[in-house]
């Protein structure tokens, strides 16, 4: 299983969860909260990050649920 980053995106059907470096969306909800919940399961279960965008896009919160090294190393 790949351990790819989660993105929460606008979609022209509400929201979507995509999978970084993807094309399609791997999920499609009506409702940002839905989408959350839904990348959220997605990025504890491989370990990942998981991107919030705002309606325009921007990243406006991440919140990673895999070994998360803190402080950095190097």
């Amino acid at each position: 299983m790949s351990k790819k980053n989660q993105h929460v995106v606008p979609h022209q059907s509400g929201w979507a969860v995509k999978a970084a470096g993807n094309e399609r969306a791997s999920s499609v909800h009506g409702t940002q909260r839905e989408a959350i919940a839904a990348a959220r399961e997605t990025a504890m279960r491989q370990g990942s990050e998981m991107l919030i965008h705002g309606a325009k896009g921007r990243i406006r919160e991440r919140n990673t649920y895999g070994a998360d090294p803190f402080p950095p190393k190097g």
